[in-house]
Formats: C-alpha cells, sequence, structure tokens
C-alpha cells in the first residue's frame, strides 16, 4: 500500500524526514520576533534538551553522519531540512540583514556541535560551552 503513495523507500524516508522537521519548526514558532544571536541560541539551546525536541535532535544527528558518509537520500534530505532551519533562525535573528545567512549558519553549527556534546555523553561540557557563548 505504501508503493501507491511512495515512489520507493527513499521517497518515504523523505516524506518522513520531512514531516519530522516540519513538526519541529511548527513547535519552535512559538519563538517570535527577532532576537541577539546568543539570546536565540540560548532559546534554542533549552528547546533541545527538551525530551520532544532531543528526539528530534537525535534522529538529525543520526541524518547527518549518514549525509557525510554521502548516502541518499539522507544528503539531499539533510541539505533541505538545514537550509529550512537556517532560514527560520535567519528571520528571528536581530542582525543586519547582510550577516543574517551566515550568522544562522555559525548559530545552527554551534547548536549541533553543543548538542553533539551532550548526546555523546559531555553533557557537563556541553552545558559550560553553552553559558560561555550565550553569556547565561
Amino acid at each position: 500500500m505504501l508503493l501507491y503513495y511512495f515512489e520507493d523507500r527513499d521517497d518515504l524516508l523523505g516524506a518522513l524526514l520531512g514531516h519530522v522537521a516540519a513538526r519541529l519548526a511548527r513547535d519552535l514558532d512559538a519563538i517570535t520576533g527577532r532576537h541577539p544571536p546568543n539570546a536565540l541560541l540560548d532559546l534554542l539551546w533549552t528547546a533541545a534538551l527538551t525530551p520532544a525536541f532531543r528526539s528530534s535532535m537525535l534522529l538529525f544527528l543520526e541524518l547527518g553522519a549518514a549525509a557525510g558518509r554521502g548516502r541518499e537520500p539522507q544528503r539531499s534530505a539533510a541539505a533541505a531540512i538545514a537550509r529550512d532551519f537556517a532560514g527560520w533562525v535567519a528571520d528571528r535573528l536581530d542582525v543586519a540583514e547582510a550577516d543574517r545567512a551566515a550568522r544562522a549558519a555559525l548559530l545552527l553549527a554551534t547548536l549541533d556541535g553543543l548538542f553533539l556534546l551532550h548526546a555523546t555523553g559531555c553533557e557537563v561540557e556541553a552545558d559550560a560551552a553553552a553559558r560561555l557563548v550565550t553569556g547565561a
């Protein structure tokens, strides 16, 4: 029956990952307005550690690992999700328009790095680094 709705396994995987990313973005839409980068990072870091977001973040770590090995459709899906989320972040950054895309990418790289540290058992180090970066 799934083949009626999806062309193949890759199509199903892409649709599933897109749904997870859309749900995460919808849940994060409670973060409105523009924020300085460190304040937005603090909001996202706090959200990333909640059970609902943690499971999505772990899924995206797995996706990123597969994408890094060049696997498709994971690579294409990861790139689309990363670009969409970078756009979401850029829309909420209180920085000059010319700097938004680069600042959004830096914020995402920082968030992903903090989460990777945390997920690998370095919670204390991740939390200390988050406080240092956000000024919290």
